[in-house]
Order: C-alpha cells, then sequence, then structure tokens
C-alpha cells in the first residue's frame, strides 16, 4: 500500500500495517540533514556580515582606544588632584579636601591674600598662554562634540587644567569636576587625532573621556556613563553604550586601587517616615529650584557687572580673588570645593541660621569667582547649595511637623541632587551621581520626584542650563535640535566644488556679482545665500582675495550633503 505522501506501507497477514521501512527512514533523515546545514549556513552568513560589520566599523580599536583613554584619564584625575593639594599646602598647610580644620587654624591675612595670589598666577596663564583668554569647561567640550569635530587643543587643554588646580588650590570657590571632564575629553581627542576614526567615532571616545573623568572624580561609573550620553552626545547612542561602559569602569578601577571604594560624603542614618512626605518632598522641589534659578542669575548678572569695568586681564582674577578673600575671612566653608562643609551638612552639624548664611555665601563666592575669570567648574557649588537647601529645609519641617519629618540628612540628599540637576540639566545622571557618591539608594522616589521639579521649574523659568548659558553668550544654541547643529557644523569647503587650474567657469555664474561664499561659510550661511539671491549656483573666492573665484557650491548639492549628515546623525543614534 502507499499513503497520500507517497510512503510505502507494507500489510502483515494479519492485515495491520507495518512500521515504515529502513529507506523511509533514511529519507527522514536526510531532509533532516538537509534542514540543519541550511539552518547552519544562514547561520554562518548572518555571522559573518555582523561580525564584518563589526570589524569594518573599526569596533574593536574604538573598544581598546576606550579603555586606554579610561586608565589614562583616571590618571590625569589623580594628578589633578596631587597637584591641586600641593598648592594648597603651600597656604593651609594641608592637601586634603578638608580645609575647614586647617583655615580655623590659618591666620586671617593668609586666607584674606591667598585667593589674590592665586588670581595672579591663573591671570598670567590667561595672559599669556590660553588663546581665548579664559579657563576651558564642560560647555566647550559640548561645543567641539557639535561643531569642531571633536578637536580639543591639547595645548590649552592643559595650560586650563593647570589654571584650575591654581585656582581652586588657593581658595577659589568653585569645583573641581568640570575641569576634570575637560581634561578627560582633551587627552581623548589627543588619541583620536592618532588615528583616522570617523566623526560618530570621535564623538563616542569623546564621551569616554568624559564618562572616565566623571567616574574617576566622583567614584561613580554608572553615572560617568549616563554623563556623558545626557549633556555630551545629547543622545543615547547602542554602539557608543559599550565603549563608554568600559572607560568608565576602567577609570572607577583606577580611582578605587588608589583611593580606595568609599563614597565621597559620609551619609547618616535615614529613613521616609511618611508617605504622606511626599508634599513636603516636592515643595523641597520647588525651593530647590528656586535656589537653583537665584544661583544662575547671580553668576549671570555677576559676570555682566564685572566686565562693565575696563581691567587688565591678567589682574581681574586677583580682584576677584581679593572678594572672595573677604568672604572666606568670615566664612572659611566656602574656600575650594566645599566637600566638608557638605559632609557637615548632611550630618546635621550646622544650625539653621548658618545654614541660611553659607547659601548665601557659597553662592556669591562662586559668582565671584567665576566672573573674574578663575578656572573651575559648577557641579561642587551645586551639591553644596543643595546640601545647605535641604539641611535647613529640613529643620524647618521638623519644626513644623517633628512626628512626620524625616531626618534632615535626607532633606540634604535630596537637596544636592535637586541644585545640581537644575544646574546642569542633568536630571538623569545627577540622580545616579547622589547614588553613587552617598551610597543612598533607598529615597529613590522621592529623589525623582525633586529632582524633576526642580529641574522642570528651572528650565521653565531660565529655559536652559548653566553649560548652554555659557554657549549661548558665543552665539551658540544648541537646544534646537541635530538639524541646527548639522547647519553651523558643515562648511562650504567639505560638499564645494573646486575650480581647477585654467577651468572656465560655469555660464550661470559670470554674471553673478552680489552672491559669493568663502570655504568657512557654514551650511546655513549657504542656504540663506541661495534663498537670497535666487539663483541655483554660487561662487566660492578666496578669503584673502574676493576677486578670485575658487570654486563653487550648487544648491541640490549643498542640500544633499545636509540631508546625508542628517541620515547619519539619525544612524548613530539609533545603532
Amino acid at each position: 500500500m502507499t499513503d497520500k505522501a507517497g510512503h510505502s506501507n507494507e500489510t502483515a497477514d494479519d492485515g495491520h500495517e507495518r512500521p515504515p521501512s529502513a529507506s523511509g527512514a533514511l529519507s527522514l533523515i536526510g531532509r533532516l540533514r538537509a534542514w540543519l546545514a541550511e539552518t547552519a549556513h544562514l547561520i554562518q552568513d548572518r555571522l559573518q556580515s555582523n561580525l564584518a560589520e563589526f570589524f569594518g566599523d573599526r569596533q574593536l580599536l574604538v573598544w581598546a582606544l576606550a579603555i586606554t583613554i579610561g586608565v589614562g584619564v583616571a590618571y590625569a584625575a589623580i594628578a589633578f588632584r596631587y597637584l591641586l593639594g600641593a598648592f594648597q599646602w603651600l597656604w593651609l598647610g594641608t592637601g586634603s579636601e578638608k580645609v575647614l580644620a586647617a583655615a580655623s587654624n590659618t591666620p586671617w591675612p593668609v586666607i584674606l591674600l591667598a585667593p589674590v595670589v592665586g588670581g595672579l598666577i591663573v591671570g598670567f596663564i590667561l595672559q599669556r598662554f590660553i588663546p581665548g583668554r579664559r579657563a576651558l569647561g564642560v560647555s566647550d567640550v559640548i561645543e567641539a562634540r557639535a561643531l569642531g569635530d571633536c578637536k580639543i587643543p591639547t595645548r590649552d587643554g592643559l595650560w586650563s587644567a593647570l589654571a584650575a588646580t591654581v585656582s581652586l588650590g588657593f581658595g577659589a570657590s568653585a569645583g573641581r569636576e568640570g575641569p576634570v571632564v575637560h581634561l578627560g575629553a582633551t587627552l581623548a581627542s589627543w588619541l583620536e587625532d592618532r588615528f583616522s576614526l570617523s566623526s560618530p567615532m570621535r564623538r563616542t571616545l569623546l564621551a569616554c573621556g568624559v564618562a572616565a573623568a566623571v567616574s574617576a572624580s566622583f567614584n561613580a561609573p554608572i553615572a560617568g556613563v549616563l554623563f556623558a550620553h545626557e549633556v555630551i552626545l545629547a543622545h543615547y547612542a547602542l554602539r557608543a553604550f559599550v565603549p563608554i561602559v568600559m572607560a568608565s569602569v576602567a577609570g572607577a578601577i583606577i580611582s578605587r586601587l588608589h583611593y580606595g571604594n568609599f563614597a565621597a560624603f559620609v551619609v547618616p542614618e535615614y529613613q521616609i517616615s511618611s508617605y504622606l512626605e511626599f508634599p513636603a518632598f516636592a515643595l523641597l522641589g520647588v525651593t530647590c529650584a528656586l535656589v537653583a534659578v537665584l544661583f544662575e542669575l547671580a553668576i549671570i548678572t555677576t559676570e555682566r557687572v564685572a566686565w562693565r569695568f575696563t581691567v587688565p586681564l591678567w589682574l581681574r582674577p586677583a580682584i576677584g580673588g581679593l572678594a572672595v578673600g573677604i568672604i572666606a575671612v568670615f566664612f572659611p566653608q566656602v574656600i575650594g570645593v566645599g566637600y566638608d562643609a557638605t559632609d557637615m551638612a548632611l550630618n546635621n552639624q550646622w544650625p539653621l541660621g548658618i545654614l541660611l548664611l553659607l547659601i548665601v555665601a557659597k553662592a556669591a563666592a562662586t559668582a565671584i569667582t567665576l566672573a573674574s575669570r578663575f578656572a573651575g567648574g559648577v557641579f561642587s557649588p551645586a551639591l553644596y547649595l543643595g546640601a545647605m537647601t535641604g539641611s535647613a529645609f529640613g529643620l524647618m519641617a521638623s519644626s513644623v511637623f517633628p512626628e512626620m519629618a524625616s531626618s534632615n540628612g535626607l532633606y540634604a540628599l535630596l537637596g544636592m541632587g535637586a541644585v545640581a540637576a537644575a544646574v546642569l540639566g542633568a536630571p538623569i545622571s545627577t540622580t545616579l551621581i547622589v547614588f553613587e557618591l552617598t551610597g543612598g539608594y533607598e529615597m529613590t522616589i522621592a529623589l525623582l520626584l525633586t529632582v524633576s521639579l526642580a529641574h522642570g521649574l528651572s528650565q521653565a523659568a531660565l529655559g536652559h542650563s548653566y553649560f548652554h548659558w555659557q554657549l549661548s553668550k558665543r552665539g551658540l544654541s544648541l537646544q534646537e535640535g541635530p538639524h541646527k547643529e548639522i547647519m553651523r557644523r558643515l562648511m562650504v569647503t567639505n560638499f564645494m566644488t573646486m575650480r581647477e587650474a585654467g577651468q572656465a567657469l560655469p555660464v550661470d555664474l559670470c554674471d553673478i556679482e552680489t552672491a559669493w561664499l568663502v570655504p568657512n561659510d557654514t551650511l546655513e550661511r549657504a542656504l540663506r545665500a541661495f534663498d537670497n539671491a535666487g539663483v541655483a549656483r554660487i561662487p566660492v573666492v578666496s578669503p584673502s582675495d574676493q576677486g578670485n573665484i575658487i570654486g563653487w557650491v550648487d544648491r541640490m548639492t549643498a542640500l544633499s550633503a545636509y540631508n546625508r549628515a542628517l541620515v547619519e546623525s539619525h544612524e548613530e543614534e539609533h545603532r
């Protein structure tokens, strides 16, 4: 007998069908082998294709460079701290970040004049060695990523780092994290220049330098990864994630080998007493937003006032140092990064009146420091102001509702995250930094509430973070989306057609007199020129001789370059 599938079945004498023959079993095994061979072939093709793309994009090189950057930046951050401590030792007799005890035993004239001496040194460095006449920081890294193909001059970066160690070492009121971030980005940029890398690879490695700097400075590898994505890259690129993690982990390992695996602050025992306390946490978020806004406005206003006076650049930091020194005589808690004063706020060691005075004193000292062109960042001052604000708020809350209010340490922790997130414009990474700085993972939902409210209200009031305000002063608005960044990053030289020697001009260029471009003009200016002239082709002239036409730009070529860059940007974000 033969079944419908064509298989032959034998029938026994008793009328029952016999099992399939050996030839049928062999046929089944053959089909199974064929299916397995086809599946293996498909898997092999897919693996070969994926691995070819991986090695074709030089991802293995990027991973190796990321680890190298992580180790190198960590040692640079350690050297930065040692050098800062050496300058501090000259007048305080200690290289530790715990300066309050040393300051209490230091004569007041020394406290008054130390920032002046540091200001004179910083002024000399700015005058002689830094072309932009200002120390560089996080905003310059953002600008390099967005518009400068991630190129940071090594010389400028190293001089800026030296200026920061002098500034902080001699008592200027600022943070060390911003200068270390810029130093990390500088080293990453230097290493990138040793290889022929694509723009996406350069951006990834620049973010690796930043992540390693944050990780090594704070002993916070998770926060380093998120800060690099949130603030520097401004998007979460999947392909960039692995090398950035590698760099951040490498930085944390080196830092822990030298300093141990300890949180930056000693956090007291705390607990959320009741869920009915969450309205108080929300009110704290509103209060921190107000403090952050006033802090940024103080910096903006102080800078505008400072530059109304005609003072030689080399003398400007010294004058600012004198003002900081006067404040430090009465409030030595404002000296340097202020970690020990912040630690005391977390442990409820300041009375309410002192807390309120320290908020004003630190904000004023930091605003003067930055306006007078000392080198330094705003992260440590933001943590300081947040801890003081939260601790003061906690004292008032406990006096009103003593049976419901949680410990002051909890409010101080929440305040740290809220003010820092509002100032930096980085709510996610700031939340993680507070977790890793303090080891305080128990107050997650309370921290998220206060951080989000402070960040949202600060953005509503000011419309920008501190870093983007710095960029806006230079005429750069990078909050308008990637299309604006591309239009300002692409230059005419990237898509122009060069005119060869002796080559005749196209006919449609011979009569154009009103519209012309130079190679360093941006795509944005080129598109406006096309629109104003109403033509499809514009000549490109030599910057030194406008009568010498060296090439031309077609409108469709410019638009094609713009579209390609947009596509590449979206691909980078989703790969």
